[in-house]
């Protein structure tokens, strides 16, 4: 792996954060950039539940975990494929969402 600047985040080959632990808000907008996404408190309600999924079952979630999660923890946010597909900007919601938390990259995404 290429040594990066003090300032930017250590990156895996998938773009994802080497060590979850790494991770800060300005981070999560660092990597938001990469899909020219100016991250809300909404968009950080949903990094911070998304965090705590990882934490509670060590693992990121795929697409479906990821929706049933968010939808029984943020209820008020109606969220869903679609919604979040337009929150951050991309067809890969589990893929990235999980990207801009810091977290791995779930299993069998692309």
């Amino acid at each position: 792996m290429n040594k990066l600047p003090h300032d930017t985040p250590r990156l895996d080959h998938d773009g994802h954060l080497q060590n979850h632990l790494d991770w800060t808000p300005a981070i999560a907008q660092q990597l938001a950039n990469t899909l020219d996404l100016q991250l809300s408190d909404e968009h950080y309600q949903i990094l911070q539940q998304v965090r705590h999924f990882f934490e509670t079952y060590h693992h990121s979630p795929a697409t479906r975990a990821l929706i049933k999660h968010l939808t029984a923890t943020l209820p008020e946010l109606q969220l869903s494929n679609q919604k979040l597909q337009q929150l951050f900007n991309t067809g890969l919601v589990a893929r990235h969402i999980n990207r801009i938390a810091g977290l791995p990259k779930p299993p069998n995404c692309l």
